[in-house]
Protein backbone atom coordinates (compact mmCIF):
# COMPACT_ATOMS: atom_id res chain seq x y z
CA UNK A 1 0.00 0.00 0.00
CA UNK A 2 1.02 3.23 -0.60
CA UNK A 3 1.98 5.33 2.48
CA UNK A 4 0.21 8.71 2.96
CA UNK A 5 -0.12 11.31 5.53
CA UNK A 6 -2.62 13.71 6.45
CA UNK A 7 -1.59 17.27 5.74
CA UNK A 8 -4.35 20.53 6.23
CA UNK A 9 -1.93 23.24 4.22
CA UNK A 10 0.92 25.55 5.28
CA UNK A 11 -0.61 26.47 8.39
CA UNK A 12 -0.30 23.04 9.51
CA UNK A 13 2.05 22.69 12.76
CA UNK A 14 4.18 19.65 11.10
CA UNK A 15 6.03 20.47 8.54
CA UNK A 16 6.44 19.22 4.96
CA UNK A 17 10.09 17.97 5.43
CA UNK A 18 8.58 16.23 8.76
CA UNK A 19 6.13 13.71 6.96
CA UNK A 20 9.05 12.78 4.44
CA UNK A 21 11.09 12.40 7.43
CA UNK A 22 8.41 9.87 8.51
CA UNK A 23 9.05 8.03 5.53
CA UNK A 24 5.30 8.39 4.14
CA UNK A 25 5.88 9.27 0.39
CA UNK A 26 2.12 10.86 -0.07
CA UNK A 27 0.28 13.52 0.76
CA UNK A 28 -3.99 13.56 2.14
CA UNK A 29 -4.24 16.71 1.83
CA UNK A 30 -7.47 19.91 0.84
CA UNK A 31 -8.20 23.25 0.09
CA UNK A 32 -8.92 24.15 3.80
CA UNK A 33 -8.78 27.74 3.22
CA UNK A 34 -11.73 27.01 0.68
CA UNK A 35 -14.24 25.28 2.26
CA UNK A 36 -17.63 26.48 2.40
CA UNK A 37 -18.61 24.84 -0.80
CA UNK A 38 -17.72 26.81 -3.34
CA UNK A 39 -15.47 25.90 -5.92
CA UNK A 40 -11.81 25.07 -5.91
CA UNK A 41 -9.88 27.30 -8.60
CA UNK A 42 -7.76 25.52 -10.93
CA UNK A 43 -4.71 27.87 -9.82
CA UNK A 44 -5.53 26.83 -6.05
CA UNK A 45 -5.36 23.62 -6.64
CA UNK A 46 -2.34 23.58 -8.54
CA UNK A 47 -0.67 25.76 -5.91
CA UNK A 48 -1.30 23.34 -3.58
CA UNK A 49 0.08 20.52 -5.34
CA UNK A 50 3.66 22.26 -6.66
CA UNK A 51 4.11 23.38 -2.36
CA UNK A 52 3.42 19.54 -1.90
CA UNK A 53 6.07 18.57 -4.96
CA UNK A 54 8.58 20.92 -3.49
CA UNK A 55 9.06 18.83 -0.81
CA UNK A 56 9.80 15.64 -2.94
CA UNK A 57 6.27 14.14 -2.26
CA UNK A 58 2.95 13.26 -3.98
CA UNK A 59 -0.55 14.42 -3.68
CA UNK A 60 -3.01 11.28 -3.78
CA UNK A 61 -5.63 11.63 -2.17
CA UNK A 62 -8.00 14.78 -1.59
CA UNK A 63 -9.63 14.70 2.01
CA UNK A 64 -12.34 16.24 1.50
CA UNK A 65 -14.19 18.24 -1.09
CA UNK A 66 -17.30 19.48 1.26
CA UNK A 67 -20.54 18.10 0.59
CA UNK A 68 -22.73 21.53 1.61
CA UNK A 69 -25.70 20.93 3.77
CA UNK A 70 -27.91 21.92 1.46
CA UNK A 71 -26.66 19.21 -0.65
CA UNK A 72 -27.76 16.70 2.42
CA UNK A 73 -31.43 18.81 2.26
CA UNK A 74 -31.64 19.42 -1.28
CA UNK A 75 -32.89 22.33 -0.09
CA UNK A 76 -31.96 26.05 -1.11
CA UNK A 77 -28.91 26.40 -3.61
CA UNK A 78 -28.35 22.91 -3.12
CA UNK A 79 -28.29 22.70 -7.47
CA UNK A 80 -25.42 25.52 -6.37
CA UNK A 81 -23.01 23.53 -4.65
CA UNK A 82 -23.27 20.08 -6.87
CA UNK A 83 -22.24 22.07 -9.72
CA UNK A 84 -19.37 23.72 -7.49
CA UNK A 85 -18.70 20.08 -6.49
CA UNK A 86 -18.28 18.98 -10.01
CA UNK A 87 -16.25 21.75 -10.94
CA UNK A 88 -13.78 21.26 -7.90
CA UNK A 89 -13.45 17.74 -9.41
CA UNK A 90 -12.23 18.93 -12.49
CA UNK A 91 -9.63 21.29 -11.19
CA UNK A 92 -8.43 18.15 -9.27
CA UNK A 93 -8.48 16.03 -12.40
CA UNK A 94 -6.16 18.65 -14.24
CA UNK A 95 -3.74 18.80 -11.34
CA UNK A 96 -3.19 14.55 -11.50
CA UNK A 97 -4.67 14.27 -7.75
CA UNK A 98 -6.23 10.22 -8.41
CA UNK A 99 -8.69 10.44 -5.53
CA UNK A 100 -11.06 11.89 -3.69
CA UNK A 101 -12.22 11.12 -0.06
CA UNK A 102 -16.03 12.75 1.32
CA UNK A 103 -18.78 12.04 3.45
CA UNK A 104 -22.19 12.53 3.84
CA UNK A 105 -22.24 13.16 7.82
CA UNK A 106 -25.32 15.60 8.63
CA UNK A 107 -24.78 18.65 10.11
CA UNK A 108 -21.41 17.54 12.51
CA UNK A 109 -18.57 16.33 10.96
CA UNK A 110 -16.52 13.35 12.92
CA UNK A 111 -17.40 13.60 16.65
CA UNK A 112 -15.85 13.61 20.44
CA UNK A 113 -16.46 14.40 23.73
CA UNK A 114 -12.69 14.33 25.24
CA UNK A 115 -9.89 15.62 22.74
CA UNK A 116 -6.87 14.62 25.32
CA UNK A 117 -8.01 11.47 27.62
CA UNK A 118 -5.12 10.39 29.51
CA UNK A 119 -4.14 6.75 29.30
CA UNK A 120 -2.07 4.62 31.19
CA UNK A 121 0.56 4.80 29.25
CA UNK A 122 0.77 8.88 30.47
CA UNK A 123 -0.14 9.82 26.83
CA UNK A 124 -3.05 11.15 25.53
CA UNK A 125 -6.20 9.70 22.80
CA UNK A 126 -9.12 11.08 21.64
CA UNK A 127 -12.25 9.54 23.30
CA UNK A 128 -16.04 9.69 22.58
CA UNK A 129 -17.62 9.06 25.85
CA UNK A 130 -21.83 8.04 25.46
CA UNK A 131 -22.74 9.32 28.62
CA UNK A 132 -21.04 12.62 28.48
CA UNK A 133 -22.60 13.11 25.02
CA UNK A 134 -25.83 12.85 25.94
CA UNK A 135 -25.17 14.50 29.07
CA UNK A 136 -24.42 17.64 26.55
CA UNK A 137 -27.32 17.36 24.31
CA UNK A 138 -30.01 16.55 27.04
CA UNK A 139 -28.86 18.88 29.57
CA UNK A 140 -26.68 21.69 27.87
CA UNK A 141 -28.23 21.83 24.17
CA UNK A 142 -31.12 20.94 25.61
CA UNK A 143 -32.61 19.71 22.50
CA UNK A 144 -36.29 19.68 22.54
CA UNK A 145 -37.32 16.17 22.63
CA UNK A 146 -33.65 14.38 23.28
CA UNK A 147 -34.45 12.31 25.89
CA UNK A 148 -36.55 10.35 23.39
CA UNK A 149 -33.87 9.24 22.08
CA UNK A 150 -32.23 7.88 24.82
CA UNK A 151 -33.18 4.80 27.17
CA UNK A 152 -34.67 6.23 30.84
CA UNK A 153 -31.23 4.54 32.38
CA UNK A 154 -28.84 6.70 29.86
CA UNK A 155 -30.82 9.83 31.19
CA UNK A 156 -30.13 9.09 34.76
CA UNK A 157 -26.22 8.19 33.89
CA UNK A 158 -26.12 11.67 31.88
CA UNK A 159 -27.97 13.25 34.81
CA UNK A 160 -25.03 12.34 37.12
CA UNK A 161 -22.19 12.78 34.92
CA UNK A 162 -23.27 16.59 34.08
CA UNK A 163 -24.19 17.26 37.49
CA UNK A 164 -20.67 16.17 38.20
CA UNK A 165 -18.97 18.65 35.65
CA UNK A 166 -17.56 21.71 36.66
CA UNK A 167 -18.26 24.83 34.02
CA UNK A 168 -14.81 24.62 32.53
CA UNK A 169 -15.59 20.60 32.15
CA UNK A 170 -19.11 21.78 30.36
CA UNK A 171 -17.00 24.14 28.15
CA UNK A 172 -14.48 21.62 27.20
CA UNK A 173 -17.18 19.24 26.22
CA UNK A 174 -19.07 21.91 24.27
CA UNK A 175 -15.99 22.72 22.37
CA UNK A 176 -15.09 19.09 21.65
CA UNK A 177 -18.38 18.20 20.30
CA UNK A 178 -19.28 21.46 18.16
CA UNK A 179 -16.55 23.89 17.74
CA UNK A 180 -14.79 22.15 14.84
CA UNK A 181 -12.17 19.11 14.54
CA UNK A 182 -9.53 19.43 12.01
CA UNK A 183 -11.01 18.80 8.33
CA UNK A 184 -14.38 19.33 9.64
CA UNK A 185 -16.46 21.31 7.56
CA UNK A 186 -18.18 23.19 9.80
CA UNK A 187 -17.75 25.03 13.54
CA UNK A 188 -20.70 26.44 15.85
CA UNK A 189 -21.16 27.69 18.93
CA UNK A 190 -24.44 26.92 20.94
CA UNK A 191 -27.03 29.54 19.61
CA UNK A 192 -25.99 28.69 15.74
CA UNK A 193 -25.57 25.29 16.28
CA UNK A 194 -29.62 25.17 17.52
CA UNK A 195 -30.31 27.29 14.25
CA UNK A 196 -28.71 25.19 12.20
CA UNK A 197 -30.38 22.06 13.51
CA UNK A 198 -34.16 23.22 13.40
CA UNK A 199 -33.26 23.07 9.67
CA UNK A 200 -32.97 19.29 9.56
CA UNK A 201 -36.00 18.80 11.39
CA UNK A 202 -37.70 15.57 10.67
CA UNK A 203 -35.00 14.48 8.16
CA UNK A 204 -35.77 10.62 8.35
CA UNK A 205 -33.05 8.29 7.17
CA UNK A 206 -34.65 7.46 3.87
CA UNK A 207 -34.84 11.07 3.15
CA UNK A 208 -30.64 11.60 3.54
CA UNK A 209 -29.80 8.24 1.35
CA UNK A 210 -32.05 9.38 -0.96
CA UNK A 211 -30.44 12.57 -0.92
CA UNK A 212 -27.04 10.77 -1.67
CA UNK A 213 -28.11 8.34 -3.49
CA UNK A 214 -29.25 11.80 -5.97
CA UNK A 215 -25.72 13.21 -5.29
CA UNK A 216 -24.62 10.29 -6.21
CA UNK A 217 -25.68 9.71 -9.59
CA UNK A 218 -24.88 13.53 -10.70
CA UNK A 219 -21.47 13.46 -9.51
CA UNK A 220 -19.88 9.76 -9.72
CA UNK A 221 -20.31 10.19 -13.76
CA UNK A 222 -18.06 13.21 -13.88
CA UNK A 223 -15.69 11.89 -11.51
CA UNK A 224 -15.81 8.60 -14.27
CA UNK A 225 -15.44 10.46 -16.68
CA UNK A 226 -12.73 12.51 -15.70
CA UNK A 227 -10.88 9.48 -14.31
CA UNK A 228 -11.16 9.82 -10.66
CA UNK A 229 -12.18 7.78 -7.91
CA UNK A 230 -14.62 8.89 -5.25
CA UNK A 231 -14.03 7.04 -1.85
CA UNK A 232 -17.00 7.82 0.49
CA UNK A 233 -16.05 8.07 4.38
CA UNK A 234 -18.15 6.58 6.93
CA UNK A 235 -19.96 7.90 9.70
CA UNK A 236 -17.53 9.19 12.64
CA UNK A 237 -18.82 7.91 14.89
CA UNK A 238 -20.91 5.13 13.09
CA UNK A 239 -24.68 6.35 14.80
CA UNK A 240 -27.19 8.44 14.85
CA UNK A 241 -26.01 12.05 16.54
CA UNK A 242 -28.41 14.64 17.87
CA UNK A 243 -31.60 12.60 16.86
CA UNK A 244 -29.90 12.45 13.15
CA UNK A 245 -29.76 9.88 10.85
CA UNK A 246 -26.17 8.47 9.66
CA UNK A 247 -26.24 6.14 6.68
CA UNK A 248 -22.72 5.48 5.81
CA UNK A 249 -22.29 3.66 8.92
CA UNK A 250 -22.48 -0.54 8.20
CA UNK A 251 -21.86 -3.08 6.14
CA UNK A 252 -25.37 -2.65 4.53
CA UNK A 253 -24.88 1.06 3.91
CA UNK A 254 -22.06 0.57 2.12
CA UNK A 255 -23.34 -2.12 0.18
CA UNK A 256 -26.34 0.07 -1.12
CA UNK A 257 -24.41 3.23 -1.53
CA UNK A 258 -22.17 1.42 -4.06
CA UNK A 259 -25.08 -0.37 -5.83
CA UNK A 260 -26.83 3.21 -6.06
CA UNK A 261 -23.88 4.24 -8.71
CA UNK A 262 -22.49 0.72 -10.15
CA UNK A 263 -18.99 2.41 -11.06
CA UNK A 264 -15.79 1.90 -9.99
CA UNK A 265 -15.55 5.71 -9.71
CA UNK A 266 -17.83 4.99 -6.83
CA UNK A 267 -16.35 3.57 -4.18
CA UNK A 268 -15.17 3.54 -0.40
CA UNK A 269 -12.67 4.70 2.34
CA UNK A 270 -12.19 2.27 4.37
CA UNK A 271 -11.84 3.99 7.54
CA UNK A 272 -10.99 1.05 10.45
CA UNK A 273 -11.61 2.69 13.37
CA UNK A 274 -14.99 4.35 12.46
CA UNK A 275 -16.38 0.99 11.03
CA UNK A 276 -15.17 -1.06 14.08
CA UNK A 277 -16.47 1.70 16.39
CA UNK A 278 -19.91 -0.74 16.31
CA UNK A 279 -19.38 -4.09 17.01
CA UNK A 280 -21.90 -5.71 14.68
CA UNK A 281 -19.60 -4.72 11.43
CA UNK A 282 -17.43 -7.74 10.89
CA UNK A 283 -14.62 -5.69 8.98
CA UNK A 284 -12.66 -8.59 7.72
CA UNK A 285 -16.25 -9.86 5.63
CA UNK A 286 -16.22 -6.02 4.73
CA UNK A 287 -12.78 -6.00 3.15
CA UNK A 288 -13.50 -9.44 1.32
CA UNK A 289 -16.82 -8.32 0.33
CA UNK A 290 -15.69 -4.62 -0.95
CA UNK A 291 -12.05 -4.87 -2.32
CA UNK A 292 -12.68 -3.15 -5.40
CA UNK A 293 -14.18 -0.98 -4.81
CA UNK A 294 -11.58 0.37 -1.63
CA UNK A 295 -10.16 3.53 -2.77
CA UNK A 296 -8.65 4.82 0.13
CA UNK A 297 -7.69 3.26 3.64
CA UNK A 298 -7.78 4.76 7.15
CA UNK A 299 -5.96 2.49 9.54
CA UNK A 300 -6.60 3.35 12.99
CA UNK A 301 -7.70 1.22 15.72
CA UNK A 302 -10.45 2.19 18.11
CA UNK A 303 -11.56 -0.04 21.52
CA UNK A 304 -15.26 -0.17 22.18
CA UNK A 305 -16.45 -0.34 25.52
CA UNK A 306 -20.17 -1.75 26.75
CA UNK A 307 -22.13 1.27 26.65
CA UNK A 308 -21.17 2.72 23.36
CA UNK A 309 -18.13 4.88 24.25
CA UNK A 310 -14.91 4.39 22.45
CA UNK A 311 -11.45 5.57 22.58
CA UNK A 312 -8.55 5.76 20.23
CA UNK A 313 -6.06 3.08 20.41
CA UNK A 314 -2.89 1.91 19.78
CA UNK A 315 -2.50 1.03 15.64
CA UNK A 316 -2.38 -2.48 16.24
CA UNK A 317 -3.87 -2.95 19.45
CA UNK A 318 -7.77 -2.61 19.77
CA UNK A 319 -10.71 -3.70 19.36
CA UNK A 320 -10.19 -4.98 15.35
CA UNK A 321 -7.81 -7.49 13.85
CA UNK A 322 -5.17 -5.07 12.32
CA UNK A 323 -3.38 -7.44 11.00
CA UNK A 324 -5.88 -9.17 9.44
CA UNK A 325 -7.70 -6.18 7.66
CA UNK A 326 -4.12 -5.35 6.56
CA UNK A 327 -3.50 -8.72 5.00
CA UNK A 328 -7.16 -8.95 3.01
CA UNK A 329 -5.78 -5.33 1.81
CA UNK A 330 -3.03 -6.23 0.53
CA UNK A 331 -4.08 -9.86 -1.32
CA UNK A 332 -6.61 -6.88 -3.04
CA UNK A 333 -3.41 -5.31 -4.54
CA UNK A 334 -2.02 -8.53 -5.72
CA UNK A 335 -5.28 -9.44 -7.37
CA UNK A 336 -5.23 -5.88 -9.15
CA UNK A 337 -1.78 -6.35 -10.09
CA UNK A 338 -3.14 -9.53 -12.05
CA UNK A 339 -5.71 -7.80 -13.56
CA UNK A 340 -3.55 -4.87 -14.86
CA UNK A 341 -5.84 -2.25 -12.54
CA UNK A 342 -3.43 0.96 -12.97
CA UNK A 343 -5.04 1.45 -9.34
CA UNK A 344 -3.47 -1.10 -7.65
CA UNK A 345 -1.81 0.01 -5.47
CA UNK A 346 -3.95 1.22 -2.43
CA UNK A 347 -3.33 4.73 -0.76
CA UNK A 348 -3.10 4.16 3.60
CA UNK A 349 -2.62 6.95 6.09
CA UNK A 350 -2.02 6.46 9.59
CA UNK A 351 -5.20 8.18 11.46
CA UNK A 352 -5.29 9.37 14.65
CA UNK A 353 -2.18 9.38 16.77
CA UNK A 354 -1.64 9.50 20.32
CA UNK A 355 -0.62 12.90 21.52
CA UNK A 356 3.19 11.85 23.18
CA UNK A 357 6.31 13.05 23.97
CA UNK A 358 7.18 16.95 23.54
CA UNK A 359 3.94 16.98 21.41
CA UNK A 360 1.86 17.11 24.61
CA UNK A 361 3.55 20.52 25.19
CA UNK A 362 3.30 21.86 21.43
CA UNK A 363 0.80 23.29 19.26
CA UNK A 364 -0.74 20.12 17.61
CA UNK A 365 -4.36 19.50 16.03
CA UNK A 366 -6.29 16.85 18.09
CA UNK A 367 -5.46 13.38 16.68
CA UNK A 368 -2.73 14.68 14.48
CA UNK A 369 -0.01 15.17 16.17
CA UNK A 370 3.32 13.96 14.94
CA UNK A 371 5.23 11.60 17.35
CA UNK A 372 2.00 9.46 17.21
CA UNK A 373 1.19 9.45 13.68
CA UNK A 374 5.11 8.11 13.09
CA UNK A 375 4.92 5.49 15.58
CA UNK A 376 1.71 4.45 14.06
CA UNK A 377 3.26 4.60 10.63
CA UNK A 378 6.22 2.36 12.06
CA UNK A 379 4.09 0.13 13.19
CA UNK A 380 1.84 -0.29 9.93
CA UNK A 381 4.69 -0.41 7.67
CA UNK A 382 6.38 -3.31 10.21
CA UNK A 383 3.30 -5.42 9.29
CA UNK A 384 2.88 -4.77 5.80
CA UNK A 385 6.85 -5.75 5.18
CA UNK A 386 6.07 -8.85 7.89
CA UNK A 387 3.37 -9.84 5.64
CA UNK A 388 5.41 -9.53 2.21
CA UNK A 389 8.42 -11.25 3.95
CA UNK A 390 5.63 -14.37 4.65
CA UNK A 391 3.74 -13.96 1.61
CA UNK A 392 6.26 -13.13 -1.14
CA UNK A 393 3.30 -12.18 -3.70
CA UNK A 394 2.10 -9.20 -2.22
CA UNK A 395 5.74 -7.63 -2.49
CA UNK A 396 4.77 -7.07 -6.07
Amino acid sequence: MKETWRWFGPLDPIPLDQIKQAGATGLVSALHHIYRGEAWPLDEVLKRKAEIESAGLVWSVVESIPVHNSIKLRSGPYRQYIAAWKDSLAAIAKAGVPVVCYNFMPLVDWTRTNLKWRLPSTGYALRFDAVDFAAYDLFLLERPGAELDYAPERVAAARTSFDSMSEKQQEELERAIIAGLPGAESSYNRKLFRESRAEWEGVAPGDLRSALFAFLQEVVPVADELGLRLAIHPDDPPWPLFGLPRIVSTAGDARSILAAADSAANGLTFCVGSYGARADNDLLAMVDEFAPRIHFAHLRQVVREADGSFYEAEHLHGSTDMVGVIRALLGEELRRRRTNRRDHEIPMRPDHGHLLADDIIKKTNPGYSYVGRLKGLAELRGVMQGLSHAIPEFAG
